[in-house]
């Protein structure tokens, strides 16, 4: 019957794949009963393997191994360790695989011991910049001083699209009310109206405090949270901090009090808004792309190598010159698709 429809379908135009693809068949299966002479019918179930019912667990076995896995020097252990220690003394209940089966028909197929389960996370939101203070990160740094075992704590904020840092602060103690304080100044030197931020984070208390959380309320600004345990989702305030702790002029010996922390912090900032060319931006400043220079300045890199390149084209022969194109669009923790085609571009 199959056959018959299929034919009658291509007779009246169709394809043979699309009519089998109708039919819930392959062309090759259409081209295989074609082939064959004899009887039409359902083969299928006549050499299926048969359960051989007597090489299943009988009740008393199954309830063997769950008297043995309950056994005091078993309970904490898995199947995957009982089975070997169970073949030491010379005992085989059953294969490990059978174990596990009979666990979980029992009910007892659990995590043994006190290690917590795994715990599955959503995937974080996916934020886009395509200009400025559109989406900030920040975070807290530790800054050693003299006093072993005591750190100062470096607040500081940067915005993602040019990665401008906008606000930052030096406290003895990690506090929401100083987080808050410093996300309110930072808004009101950058003029930062409602709805129109989003301010990324990770999950420490100083983050989800109540008083940073209703700062955030008043002044409209979205919040955004890390998973927890899960640096990678904060990439631009790490960053930062490894440029902050690894630039040549941080100094060896650790600070002797705030005070000289907080005007070595205000040098270090000065030197990576206005002087640091970042690698990320196409080696501009942060400040050039925070106040929108960054088109020009790169447009006018291309003019210079155009004329470079006129001028002696036997070192590029058939190869273009660097493009130096602007950065449009900025992600914080993009999704799959755009990793993708990151990767492709690259």
């Amino acid at each position: 019957m199959a056959i018959q429809n299929i034919e009658q379908a291509v007779a009246s135009g169709a394809r043979y794949h699309t009519a089998c693809d109708v039919m819930g068949i392959d062309s090759r299966t259409l081209r295989r009963w074609r082939e064959q002479d004899r009887d039409l019918t359902d083969q299928r179930g006549a050499g299926a393997r048969q359960r051989h019912h007597n090489q299943a667990l009988t009740i008393e076995e199954k309830q063997a191994i769950i008297d043995t896995c309950n056994q005091p020097e078993y309970q904490s252990l898995p199947p995957s360790q009982i089975v070997p220690r169970l073949a030491d003394q010379g005992i085989y209940i059953a294969s490990e695989s059978s174990f596990y089966r009979v666990l979980n028909e029992y009910g007892q197929n659990n995590r043994r011991g006190r290690a917590q389960p795994p715990r599955k996370s959503s995937a974080p939101t996916p934020w886009v910049a395509q200009q400025p203070n559109q989406v900030w990160s920040w975070d807290i740094t530790y800054l050693p001083i003299t006093i072993k075992g005591q750190f100062l704590h470096l607040y500081m904020i940067i915005d993602v699209y040019s990665r401008a840092i906008v606000g930052w602060e030096v406290h003895e103690n990690e506090l929401s009310e100083h987080a808050a304080r410093l996300i309110s100044h930072a808004c009101l030197i950058q003029g930062i109206k409602q709805e129109q931020l989003v301010l990324h984070s990770d999950n420490g208390s100083p983050m989800k405090g109540a008083t940073m959380l209703a700062t955030l309320q008043k002044l409209g600004i979205v919040p955004s949270f890390s998973r927890p345990s899960v640096s990678d989702d904060n990439p631009y305030s790490e960053a930062m901090f490894r440029t902050l702790k690894y630039t040549p002029a941080y100094p060896a010996k650790p600070f002797e009090n705030v005070v000289q922390a907080r005007a070595w912090v205000h040098q270090f900032v000065t030197w990576y808004n206005t002087q640091h060319r970042h690698s990320g931006i196409e080696f501009v400043t942060p400040e050039q792309r925070h106040q929108g220079q960054d088109g020009e300045i790169l447009q006018k890199r291309k003019v210079v190598y155009a004329q470079a390149k006129e001028c002696k084209p036997e070192r590029w022969k058939n190869r273009n010159t660097r493009r130096w194109c602007k950065i449009k669009e900025v992600w914080l923790n993009p999704p799959r698709e755009k990793l993708c085609d990151r990767k492709q571009l690259g």
